[in-house]
């Protein structure tokens, strides 16, 4: 399993991103996908995920309400629209994925990094 993300950079604080993640090696119908985040100094932290198979959604509380999972079947790929950008969204996003039922996500991409400024 391949993941690559893209779609990282700089924004000003209000402004709005789409990361993109395009998985390959297998089907997804048995897994959930998910955006991870890292900021400086800080720990790896969920984002959101998504059940691949019927589009069911998970948010942290930082995220809710401006950020939205989505994903295309037949592109095989994840996106993260992220709007109403905050500083303190500035991050390393990573995708990652899982088979349902995994307490750990298996597969990670590389990250893209998202810099918002005030």
């Amino acid at each position: 399993v391949q993941l690559q993300a893209s779609g990282g950079g700089l924004v000003q604080a209000g402004g709005s991103l789409r990361l993109s993640c395009a998985a390959s090696g297998r089907t997804f119908s048995s897994y959930e996908m998910g955006w991870f985040r890292q900021a400086p100094g800080k720990e790896r932290e969920f984002v959101a995920g998504i059940r691949w198979s019927d589009g069911t959604t998970y948010y942290a509380d930082s995220v809710k309400g401006r950020f939205t999972i989505s994903r295309d079947n037949a592109k095989n790929t994840m996106y993260l629209q992220m709007n109403s950008l905050k500083p303190e969204d500035t991050a390393v996003y990573y995708c990652a994925g899982k088979p349902i039922g995994n307490s750990r996500y298996t597969y990670w991409g590389q990250g893209t990094l998202v810099t918002v400024s005030s």
